[in-house]
């Protein structure tokens, strides 16, 4: 495999992973809780799933082909709370995670150097790859920051419980030592 088609299937694993932390810790909160804001500067939930979906859904559609800020992107109007409900805004949030990995799943290894622009601005399809990530990371981590705060003892862990990392690393070398015939 080379270096461009390893650098993909990097960008989707990683992709699904983020989306799986995100959704198992959505699952995890309440109707409340998921657009309860600590403070009148802070964003709830609702907001970072409203502003994540936005910007997938801008960034990723017709990636090779048009501007990423997609010039019927309201940007602010993603950190307003509006009338959407939580089904309403899941629909929203599957949408631009379908738009991203409809994107990448569809790049062929020459892509990654190719150009494109979000904002004006030339990007190689690897330095928009790598800025989405970032972001998409970013804001994953404040979701499951926010539901790990909000459920707080009823949190179920989403990685390597505390106090189980000497278990977690045993088994990891377990299973990655090929066994001695």
């Amino acid at each position: 495999m080379n270096l461009s088609a390893h650098y993909l299937e990097e960008v989707r694993r990683q992709l699904h992973g983020y989306k799986r932390l995100a959704d198992g810790a959505l699952a995890q909160i309440s109707e409340e809780e998921f657009f309860r804001e600590l403070d009148p500067e802070s964003n709830s939930i609702a907001i970072v799933v409203k502003h994540m979906a936005g910007n997938m859904r801008s960034r990723f559609t017709d990636f090779l082909t048009t501007d990423g800020e997609k010039p019927d992107r309201n940007r602010d109007q993603e950190f307003e709370v509006g009338t959407a409900d939580r089904a309403a805004s899941l629909r929203s949030w599957e949408q631009g995670w379908k738009a991203a990995f409809d994107t990448v799943d569809a790049l062929k290894p020459e892509d990654v150097e190719r150009t494109i622009t979000i904002r004006n601005e030339p990007h190689s399809v690897l330095q928009a790859l790598n800025r989405a990530l970032a972001h998409l990371a970013y804001h994953v981590g404040q979701i499951v920051y926010l539901a790990k705060y909000f459920r707080s003892e009823k949190w179920t862990t989403l990685s390597v419980p505390r106090g189980k990392t000497d278990e977690f690393n045993a088994k990891m070398q377990a299973k990655h030592i090929a066994p001695k015939a």
